[in-house]
């Protein structure tokens, strides 16, 4: 039985109205695992801003106590790289954005449900696929 029917009735929507795209297949992200930022009750840390990682910010997220390069095998994860894509909490999106540390967005695959904690104003600025 789906997770929740009213969830499982519609297409998933992105931050800008559209259907949700794939964040990513390879590393496989997304709170449920199905490479997209999906999200649902159970999904209490907002896995929603699909981000393009940067050293960077990688850097800056281990010093914040949260070690995504890192492989952990235990869970599968096999730790990300610069330039790989992944489902971001977005409340951490948003201390990212407000340390000056936010890393690019791509808007498709993007949850609507991102902008409960994130403007869509900042997200834009941030977007790697807006023209």
């Amino acid at each position: 039985m789906p997770r929740d029917m009213s969830e499982q009735q519609r297409p998933a929507r992105n931050v800008l109205g559209g259907t949700l795209q794939m964040c990513s297949a390879k590393p496989v992200t997304g709170f449920f695992r199905d490479g997209c930022c999906n999200t649902g009750p159970s999904d209490l840390g907002s896995h929603t801003v699909c981000v393009v990682m940067t050293a960077e910010f990688l850097a800056y997220s281990k010093r914040m106590g949260n070690d995504l390069s890192t492989p952990m095998p235990e869970y599968a994860f096999p730790g990300l790289n610069p330039g790989d894509r992944w489902c971001l909490c977005a409340p951490r999106w948003r201390q990212a954005l407000d340390a000056g540390q936010a890393p690019k967005v791509v808007l498709t695959a993007t949850h609507e449900g991102a902008l409960e904690h994130c403007e869509l104003a900042d997200l834009k600025k941030h977007a790697v696929d807006l023209m």
